[in-house]
């Protein structure tokens, strides 16, 4: 059985096909916000509003997690993942020809749609097919595809956003759809998924789901504020460097370079940490250990040291993180673990959707409409979540190693 035996190709072409999809997803994300300030300036709307299309973007992945979970519940993982990552690379490429502010911003919220069916579905896939021991280093990997995708974004935004703009920036965000040559060609189906389908004939996704909800309660509450605990302190950052700090495009782009690795190193260390110190301690120590870097992530003003310090806030949001994919993994139940764990992380996304127009808000109130203070606002929401989620790290469920079936 693939969860308790040793390693064999298909486990490497699964785990390689969900980091890309993730990575790749995270990627043409990360290219709106690098681009707002010149989206903003071209639809003749201030940076603020242009927030709207990440409030959008992240509104709308509930509603992808809901509807691509289900469809690899009953379907299968592998169709689910395949027709997630077609759709949100068209969606990236119809964003490029987009006339007019409100098309762009009616293609981001059915982007965020399809965004948000990836990672539940690439999650499910993996962690079913992967042996147990390997759980925690795989949930690193996996989640590192995340910062992975900003990095890749932020070497575009160097190398070519003053010669293309952005509309060409989003025309290089279709390069995913290749993805799915490689998904179709050497990725099988879950085990997991196979096993229910031929013990039990007709699957039921829905039994049981009664006895979930104090679980799926708390689950919601801890992604509200994994992801201002993200997005707070990575949406606004790049717009901070930028018209707070007046960096150029080239050191914006090498600052973000360099979180992204303090990021990708985090969340493969902490992944890993967390099969040997537990799900919910790793989650703990690097949210508080995140707070010591707080002062120095938003308000310093030399480039070097604002990059060292973004590279050790974001190596310990990421390394929070990196325990997220197996945490929620394992405590869904098992009819529905493509839906459930996508669906919770994206209903936390959408209550923390709002966190790009709420920064921008508590900038201007604290520095006024002419210079608004983004750092303070990273500051204000970044400390207050960390210590948030050591409180609810603190108190919640655990089901590390548990044993995954079909229903």
């Amino acid at each position: 059985m693939a969860q308790s035996g040793g390693w064999l190709p298909q486990h490497r072409n699964v785990v390689i096909a969900s980091f890309f999809a993730w990575t790749l997803d995270a990627f043409d994300y990360f290219l709106l916000v690098f681009s707002i300030g010149r989206l903003a300036s071209d639809f003749h709307t201030s940076i603020s509003d242009m927030t709207v299309a990440t409030f959008l973007t992240l509104a709308m992945r509930p509603l992808g997690a809901f509807l691509f979970g289900l469809f690899a519940d009953a379907r299968g993982r592998r169709p689910a993942l395949i027709a997630s990552v077609l759709l949100y690379s068209a969606l990236e490429l119809a964003s490029a020809f987009a006339p007019t502010l409100a098309a762009f911003l009616i293609l981001r919220a059915l982007f965020g749609i399809a965004m948000g069916g990836e990672w539940g579905v690439g999650a499910a896939l993996a962690f079913e097919s992967v042996p147990v021991r390997s759980r925690g280093a795989i949930s690193g990997l996996l989640q590192s595809g995340y910062p992975c995708g900003y990095l890749l974004a932020a070497i575009a935004y160097g190398l070519l956003f003053d010669r293309i703009g952005w509309r060409g920036m989003f025309m290089v965000g279709a390069a995913p759809a290749v993805l799915v040559l490689y998904i179709a060609a050497k990725v099988p189906e879950s085990p997991v998924w196979l096993e229910g389908r031929v013990s039990t004939g007709k699957r039921r996704p829905w039994s049981g789901l009664a006895a979930y909800w104090s679980i799926a309660l708390y689950a919601v509450i801890l992604m509200t504020a994994f992801n201002f605990f993200s997005h707070g302190t990575q949406d606004m950052y790049p717009t901070y460097l930028q018209k707070q700090r007046g960096f150029s495009t080239g050191t914006v782009s090498t600052i973000a370079i360099i979180y992204n690795i303090g990021a990708i190193c985090g969340g493969l260390l902490f992944g890993r940490l967390s099969s040997r110190l537990g799900r919910r301690r790793t989650i703990a120590i690097a949210a508080a250990l995140a707070l010591p870097a707080v002062p120095f992530f938003a308000f310093s003003s030399n480039p070097a040291h604002t990059a060292i310090a973004a590279f050790a806030m974001q190596f310990m949001v990421q390394g929070a993180w990196g325990v997220v994919p197996v945490y929620l993994n394992e405590l869904a139940p098992a009819a529905l673990r493509a839906t459930f764990p996508g669906f919770v992380y994206q209903l936390g996304n959408l209550l923390a959707s709002s966190n790009a127009k709420l920064q921008s808000l508590v900038a201007i109130a604290h520095g006024g409409e002419a210079h608004p203070d983004y750092g303070f606002a990273l500051a204000l929401f970044s400390g207050t979540v960390a210590i948030v989620l050591v409180v609810l790290a603190a108190l919640g469920p655990e089901r590390r190693d548990v044993k995954f079936t079909a229903q």
